[in-house]
């Protein structure tokens, strides 16, 4: 029996997903193609996580690259500063200007968390 047979089939009877069997079906048609052999860390564990809680959900942030939202507002305030020097049509750079007093008040208040 497969991984996927003897994983997923009992997961099939304890979570009724709509895309579940079309999830199934991938999965098996990437096994039988090959696509999981070979895979670069294969029998190595996994590396360890500061917080086991939530291991998956940091993996899955970072390999999608979120960042923290004061990296974030960082970023959209250098962006639109940016954008503000580029710009010499007045009401543009009133409304660029309201966006950066605005991003400026959600990074003070993202610091204060």
């Amino acid at each position: 029996m497969s991984f996927t047979e003897a994983g997923f089939v009992a997961m099939n009877r304890a979570m009724d997903h709509p895309l579940l069997d079309l999830i199934n079906a991938r999965i098996e048609a990437a096994e039988r193609s090959g696509a999981f052999e070979n895979l670069e860390g294969a029998g190595r564990p996994l590396p360890a996580s500061d917080d086991p809680d939530n291991a998956v959900l940091t993996r899955i942030l970072k390999e999608n690259g979120a960042v923290p939202e004061e990296v974030a507002l960082l970023r959209e305030l250098a962006d639109l500063r940016a954008r503000l020097r580029d710009t010499h049509d007045r009401t543009a750079r009133a409304a660029l200007i309201r966006d950066i007093a605005l991003a400026d008040t959600r990074l003070d208040i993202a610091k204060r968390r």
